[in-house]
């Protein structure tokens, strides 16, 4: 029976690469390639995160099987050009952590950029942990002190990538306890992680100790529609607009979408999964969050308080509520967006504010209509699909926020008086409203009375242009390259 192990070149090199990296198991080695037991030997053993670097310091990055990732994108006939801000990695020492929601391709990305590093570099100049394979804060500081000594002395980088460091328990304690260490103080160190709401707390506990870097914390965004449009035009037709909608930008919806027209089950079943595991992880109730979904879909774009939503999903207060919306925003699936004092220049947090999705495969997830297709979204009702395309809007908005930069931005404010509504403020002088029809300048009329410096764009099927306000179609909304401005 052949060894499930990659053979090495010689069994010397099997010996001399099993001592010099690190273990967490113990296994045992034979001393003759393909031989499942015989004359064993007492050596360190190679799991899973051994294996790929004793790979990494030979360069052997394009091996079958070493970037199961990137062996999958091989195969895919839609490739997507992720953009989240970091087109290129820092050259200096430092700590990048990249947190988002599963399904949009980290992995993937951060792949890419470890056979890059060691096709630009060199063997060695790059390292893997997987934080899946590691069993808790103590496990990772000790993996972390092994793979600092493994580095050719004449590597001109040094980068270590890690993926899924969410799933380490106690991450930040066994990250901080290395880097006080001084034993990542030469190295480029680069995070992924899914449950954005330990990654976003957990660089709260890491100040000073994330080197010189202009910028260290980035969200890894859906595929653009411009992308989109680019890999799946030709594929889609007429069907573009909803089969991007209804993908949310996850490379994986986008794929199947273009290529069958339908979401399989599956996608919808991780990103629900995904969503429950991190509110069991928080100690949050299952039916809970299944009724403050339902409740979000209801009441659409309409502000919902959170004494009412605490009232209609059964909650015990409003505090519970808070809480169930705060979770949902630190997994980048809702926005927060609270009514605007023109006046004052401040949101208002007393008053009741609305929850837009900024992740729409998540609100696909747990949409009642069980959105699949194309036509699916077709047949809904037109005041059913303009709650649709608002949401579509204000995930463009949170993503061309994010990849600025911006602190916060899932903070999407919006204003309303007894007689209008606008549905976000981008800034104290530039103002959105989302119309599923027509619109005309004349129902606006109000706008340049009430904002006499702002500007306001419509976007809606009736193109206009006037000296204050913009119509446009949520096409070339969705196209507009440049970034939206610095929230208020």
């Amino acid at each position: 029976m052949g060894s499930t192990h990659s053979p090495l070149h010689t069994v010397h090199e099997i010996v001399e690469e099993a001592k010099r990296l690190p273990t967490a198991k113990r296994r045992s080695l034979t001393n003759v390639v393909d031989v499942d037991s015989l004359n064993v030997m007492d050596v360190e053993p190679i799991d899973a995160n051994h294996e790929i670097n004793a790979a990494l310091l030979r360069g052997e990055v394009e091996r079958e099987g070493l970037l199961p990732h990137l062996d999958l994108l091989r195969e895919s006939s839609f490739v997507f050009q992720p953009q989240f801000g970091l087109d290129e990695l820092p050259r200096e020492p430092g700590l990048i952590l990249v947190r988002g929601p599963r399904q949009f391709g980290k992995s993937t990305w951060l792949e890419g950029a470890l056979r890059k590093t060691i096709q630009e570099f060199g063997p060695g100049t790059g390292l893997y942990l997987n934080g899946d394979h590691l069993r808790d804060d103590r496990h990772l500081s000790d993996m972390l002190r092994d793979l600092a000594t493994l580095y050719p002395p004449q590597a001109p980088f040094r980068r270590l990538f890690i993926d899924e460091i969410t799933a380490v328990d106690g991450w930040a304690k066994g990250l901080k306890r290395a880097l006080d260490q001084g034993l990542l103080r030469k190295v480029l160190v680069v995070t992924t992680g899914s449950k954005a709401t330990d990654l976003r707390r957990g660089t709260e506990r890491l100040p000073g100790r994330k080197g010189k870097l202009s910028r260290t914390h980035y969200l890894f965004l859906p595929v653009s529609f411009s992308e989109f449009a680019r890999v799946c035009g030709s594929a889609l037709g007429e069907a573009l607009l909803p089969a991007y909608l209804l993908s949310g930008g996850s490379p994986v919806a986008c794929g199947e979408l273009a290529r069958n027209r339908r979401i399989p089950e599956w996608i919808i079943e991780t990103a629900r999964d995904w969503v429950l595991g991190e509110c069991a992880a928080s100690g949050r109730q299952r039916h809970s969050l299944v009724a403050v979904m339902e409740n979000l879909h209801r009441h659409g774009g309409s502000p919902l308080g959170q004494t009412k939503l605490a009232r209609e999903a059964g909650l015990a207060n409003n505090t519970v509520a808070a809480g169930y919306l705060d979770m949902l925003a630190d997994l980048l699936s809702v926005g927060i967006s609270l009514p605007w004092d023109a006046s004052r220049r401040i949101e208002l947090p007393r008053k009741p504010g609305k929850s837009p999705f900024v992740n729409l495969l998540v609100a696909v997830a747990w949409a009642p209509e069980a959105l699949r297709s194309p036509s699916d979204f077709g047949a809904l009702s037109p005041a059913r699909q303009g709650i649709w395309i608002e949401w579509l809007a204000a995930q463009e908005i949170y993503r061309r926020r994010a990849l600025a930069g911006e602190p916060e931005p899932e903070r999407l404010p919006f204003w309303q008086s007894k007689e209008h509504e606008l549905d976000f403020v981008l800034s104290p002088t530039e103002y959105i409203e989302v119309k599923r029809g027509p619109a005309s300048p004349i129902e606006f009329a109000w706008f340049a009375r009430t904002f006499p410096a702002a500007k306001l764009t419509v976007v809606c099927q009736t193109p206009f242009v006037t000296d204050r306000m913009h119509g446009i179609t949520i096409q070339d909304f969705l196209h507009a390259p440049s970034p939206v401005k610095r929230g208020p």
